[in-house]
């Protein structure tokens, strides 16, 4: 045995929350190496310890599973932001200049400087440029006094369309926006002011992932938008994160490829995880601008892929599964419905399919036979229907229940939808983000009846179905995304959809975020503090379980500890 096998650490001095849905709180709980040996009174728990244990007053805090987020994209938002210049809080232009400014003294001439979109990602509603003092955008002058022998391009991230984005004027020319180019190519309009000059924003579906316009697509698919040298340190930066808000798992289920994947287990291999992490290869691409379709050999090749990289022993690392998605977001128009909406431009459309029907009935029939959990993002209504026809067909050849397949996003899923997934055997993972986010955008493209199937939580738990949580495009507080579980609020008009099929309880919603989510994902020992779990713990500066509704994003992470060991410590704890 080695001495961190020994090491036990007793807890007291405050609440302890199992979070198993049974337990009552507890006074102490004991870790010993890597996971817990004992929870109950102070007296019991030091009658467990076979050592004097280091003892850790908790001076009122609370301590709770760790937090399990199932649809984070850490990495991706980690890798993309990681290398550029933060402009989130912004307050002004002469703020963003001297930011892109101390950027350009450590960039080589000539080189892209990228910074992110003002305000709070990734919908950009509570904040966002229209807050700067000046209440636009910058234009190229005012980002040629960062710099004039970098190009320069101040983004617009997804999901929001139509959008804006900022170009210096070396950055205009990079890109070939010059004074000769059209007012308008497709959904990207290019600014210019009275003398017929750009003035370096450009507006419409200029988004840097989910864009949908081809002409944009392939005008900044060279650019460096994603810069692999990040991909490491991004990634490290992310979970460090992670570990602050108090999460200590994460599934990678969607827009994963090999080379992602490949990334978390150098990181393990090297026992520099900080989270836990279950990944899931996604059988085709197309949220970025350089996604192409891929033939049907292709397309096969990567559910064989997939199942090869299977392995779900990892002490922190895991594979399983292979992830589906058909369409998109609702905001550039892609989420698939049966009835017509308003796109960005006031076009009629119901959605767009980027992988086609046929794809689909090939992965639902090679996961059943080849044993592999097939993850199915649907999102609209059409997505549901196709799926469900074609998984219900399988089923009645191959069984499909006991499977644990999952279905991710589940934004709009009606009662029948609901009935039907949990017939097969499926599991969820949802986010309140698309509540938070979406819901008074879905009202104005497509009409407020939508909402009574707008994260339905309290209608999947009454269909049987088990259902995790994740925090997607945000807000990425946790404990906010455990209060709009309540609430079910609109971010902008403050509006609470919190009708009969969506409101859960407290107890609900944060299993959701620890036992209900390691049930999802099928990982044993995380997601509740019992006698021989993991010891993947956080602790809380108030009773997450009883606190005031509104003082739960208030929430502070004092601790985190994965496997028995800290990995976050503000140093309050005694």
């Amino acid at each position: 045995m080695t001495d961190s096998d020994t090491h036990e650490r007793l807890y007291h001095g405050g609440n302890v929350l199992a979070l198993d849905g049974i337990s009552a709180p507890a006074e102490a709980l004991l870790v010993r190496g890597e996971r817990i040996a004992a929870v109950g009174t102070k007296e019991q728990v030091r009658t467990a310890a076979t050592v004097t244990p280091e003892e850790v007053d908790l001076g009122g805090a609370s301590l709770m599973p760790g937090l399990i987020d199932t649809h984070p994209h850490m990495f991706h938002f980690g890798v993309l932001a990681y290398p550029l210049v933060d402009l989130s809080d912004a307050r002004n232009h002469d703020d963003i200049v001297e930011r892109i400014r101390r950027k350009a003294a450590e960039v080589p001439e000539g080189k892209w400087i990228l910074t992110t979109p003002v305000g709070e990602p990734h919908y950009f509603i509570r904040r966002s440029w229209h807050d700067l003092a000046e209440g636009a955008l910058p234009d190229r002058h005012v980002l040629d006094r960062a710099s004039v022998d970098h190009p320069i391009w101040l983004q617009a991230w997804g999901p929001r369309t139509p959008n804006d984005c900022v170009f210096n004027t070396r950055g205009l020319a990079e890109v070939g926006f010059g004074r000769s180019h059209p007012d308008r190519v497709g959904n990207v309009w290019l600014e210019k002011d009275s003398t017929g000059e750009p003035t370096g924003r450009v507006h419409g579906s200029v988004n840097t992932y989910y864009s949908g316009d081809e002409y944009w697509d392939s005008l900044v698919a060279p650019l460096p938008i994603l810069d692999f040298d990040a991909a490491v340190p991004g990634t490290l930066a992310a979970m460090s994160d992670y570990n602050r808000m108090g999460v200590t798992t994460v599934y990678e289920g969607h827009a994963m490829g090999v080379n992602e994947i490949g990334l978390f287990g150098m990181l393990d291999a090297q026992d520099s995880l900080t989270v836990r992490v279950l990944t899931s290869l996604e059988a085709e691409n197309y949220a970025m601008p350089w996604d192409k379709p891929l033939s049907d050999d292709e397309f096969t090749a990567n559910l064989s892929q997939s199942k090869e990289m299977t392995s779900t022993q990892g002490k922190m690392l895991r594979h399983n599964g292979v992830t589906l998605s058909r369409g998109g977001p609702c905001w550039p128009g892609f989420l698939r419905m049966h009835d017509a909406y308003k796109d960005p431009y006031g076009n009629e459309t119901t959605g767009r399919t980027f992988v086609s029907g046929a794809k689909e009935a090939t992965a639902l029939r090679w996961c059943a036979q080849n044993d592999l959990r097939l993850n199915f993002i649907g999102a609209g209504y059409k997505d549901h229907d196709e799926f469900l026809d074609r998984a219900e067909a399988l089923n009645s050849n191959i069984p499909l229940a006991g499977r644990h397949w999952i279905l991710q996003h589940n934004y709009l899923c009606t009662k029948e939808q609901a009935r039907r997934y949990a017939a097969l055997g499926f599991d969820v993972t949802t986010s309140m983000s698309f509540c938070w986010g979406k819901g008074d955008l879905l009202e104005q493209r497509i009409g407020s009846h939508v909402w009574k199937d707008l994260i339905p939580l309290r209608r999947l738990l009454d269909a049987g179905l088990a259902v995790a949580c994740g925090s997607d495009w945000g807000p990425k507080n946790i404990f906010e995304q455990i209060q709009l579980a309540e609430t079910h609020q609109f971010c902008g008009s403050g509006r609470c959809n919190d009708g009969p099929d969506q409101v859960v309880t407290r107890e609900e919603a944060l299993l959701m975020w620890t036992r209900d989510a390691g049930r999802v994902l099928q990982w044993q020992g995380v997601g509740t503090l019992e006698a021989g779990s993991l010891a993947d713990m956080i602790v809380v500066d108030r009773d997450p379980s009883s606190c005031d509704v509104d003082s739960l994003p208030d929430t502070k992470v004092v601790q985190t500890v994965v496997g028995g060991r800290v990995v976050h410590d503000d140093g309050l704890l005694r």
